[in-house]
């Protein structure tokens, strides 16, 4: 059952929800070289840009063009707003009221994206798959390439990212190795030239090893490439191509880097079968960074922290890494999260909603997308290709509540001593309702909700008088 209201909202009312923000970061630190390679992986940034459009659906590319034609021949306020609502979405569908087209004439959002044929049946492709030799059944369930039809009687066939998209991957790996010459950081340097290898050669392997390889030294940070899969609604196995450019924030990366330290204290403590617990986890680095730049699979809200890759090869291979970025979290906290609070929580416990259990509690959400299995126990089957599309939900909704359950285990053991566990489950309490607001048909809104309907269930969140408030003995247990 739909749960949006009957009133569709114009493309100006929709806006409305969205709020500019300015980002801020120093750059101060950077060598005239590390300046100018920013250029460049902004130039980048804006090819991966064409690219996401190409994936996300097959008529999103001149959709966009003709809304820019639209909007600078006529000049009016409606062409626009169009044009800036698809772009801030990237795409006509409006996340936030569970994928509403909001441009005349467009349809429901395809879950197979562009990466598969949108009349391909989650059957379809499992018998396709059956006939492939191990090597290609392997590619037809990765990251890395895009399933299309073929023929005259429309028979599946894989073909690569490189190859479907060489019009902009090459310029993009040029501009990689340009902003390598620049980079002054070695490491940098590295993942940047073995990125751009990768745009060409549809290898990512090594060039994701290189990035989680990436030194502490380095002034410059950036995810560009193939990364999530929230888009791929059929199985959640195809990878979108983003781009985040950053500055290291240093002080802030020094002073986190002790939780890590405590991740695999977080796994023993697990209420799971030993079975299930992961033995040999290694702590992710952690990387406070300021955003400067960004393309590709970056719609609207901002994303506050990541952790990378999701490539378990990779992962298996080197780990994972740890992104926060600072500058982004203010602002959502600032801008979003303290004006919901007021809304929603009882007057008196406004004093409990504090940024530092905010960002803590984004932390440990990322640091806890490594706890658990990765894999199904007795096979080599990820638990990504068991879940297929009901994966990135259940993942983010594992990861809020295992962060939950790390804050109590680490104030338990004294590791945080400056935020109380009433600030965690407060902070945490609004930040629900901060991201519901990206709807269902988005895994971290999803996931929200089904934590939101539980946790009130449990009676951890009590409504009363038209406000929530939390019940902390109840709170505990349910979590």
């Amino acid at each position: 059952m739909s749960t949006l209201s009957s009133k569709t909202p114009t493309v100006r009312e929709r806006l409305a929800n969205y709020k500019t923000t300015e980002l801020r970061a120093d750059l101060s630190h950077l060598t005239e070289g590390d300046k100018r390679a920013l250029v460049k992986l902004a130039d980048v940034s804006d090819l991966l840009n064409s690219v996401y459009y190409q994936q996300i659906w097959s008529g999103a590319s001149q959709m966009r063009a003709d809304l820019q034609e639209k909007a600078a021949k006529n000049q009016s306020a409606e062409a626009k707003d169009e044009l800036h609502l698809f772009e801030l979405l990237k795409g006509p569908w409006d996340r936030s009221r569970e994928n509403e087209p909001f441009i005349k004439g467009v349809g429901e959002k395809p879950k197979t994206a562009n990466v598969y044929p949108e009349d391909m049946s989650a059957e379809e492709f499992d018998k396709w798959v059956m006939t492939l030799l191990p090597e290609e059944a392997k590619r037809a369930k990765g990251f890395y390439d895009v399933v299309v039809r073929s023929g005259q009687e429309g028979a599946l066939e894989l073909k690569k990212y490189s190859e479907v998209y060489r019009e902009y991957l090459e310029p993009a790996s040029r501009l990689m190795k340009e902003a390598a010459e620049l980079a002054s950081d070695e490491s940098f340097k590295r993942f940047l030239r073995m990125r751009g290898e990768a745009f060409v050669s549809n290898r990512y392997l090594d060039s994701e090893v290189a990035w989680l390889r990436i030194s502490h030294e380095s002034g410059l940070e950036a995810a560009i490439g193939p990364y999530e899969t929230y888009e791929d609604e059929m199985f959640s196995a195809k990878a979108f191509f983003e781009s985040l450019v950053h500055v290291r924030d240093f002080e802030a990366s020094g002073v986190l880097q002790k939780f890590t330290d405590s991740l695999q204290l977080v796994e023993n403590n697990l209420p799971i079968p030993d079975k299930y617990r992961n033995k040999e986890l290694v702590p992710p680095p952690i990387v406070v960074v300021n955003q400067v730049y960004s393309g590709g699979d970056t719609a609207a809200p901002l994303v506050a922290a990541f952790n990378l890759p999701n490539d378990e090869e990779a992962i298996d291979l080197a780990g994972s890494k740890l992104t926060m970025i600072k500058n982004v979290q203010h602002a959502k906290f600032d801008s979003v999260l303290v004006p919901i609070a007021r809304v929603v929580l009882k007057p008196g416990d406004m004093e409990y909603v504090r940024f530092d259990a905010f960002f803590g509690h984004v932390l440990y959400h990322e640091v806890c997308h490594s706890a658990g299995p990765h894999k199904v126990v007795g096979t080599n089957d990820t638990v990504r290709s068991r879940l297929q599309d009901l994966h990135s939900a259940f993942e983010e909704a594992k990861a809020d509540i295992t962060g939950l359950f790390a804050a109590k285990l680490l104030i338990d053991r004294g590791t945080i001593d400056d935020i109380t566990l009433r600030e965690f489950y407060t902070t945490y309490l609004a930040s629900a309702f901060r991201s519901i607001r990206f709807g269902l048909a988005e895994a971290h809104g999803l996931g929200q909700a089904m934590q939101l309907s539980y946790l009130l269930e449990k009676g951890g969140f009590v409504y009363e008088e038209g406000r929530f408030s939390v019940d902390m003995e109840r709170m505990e247990k349910a979590v």
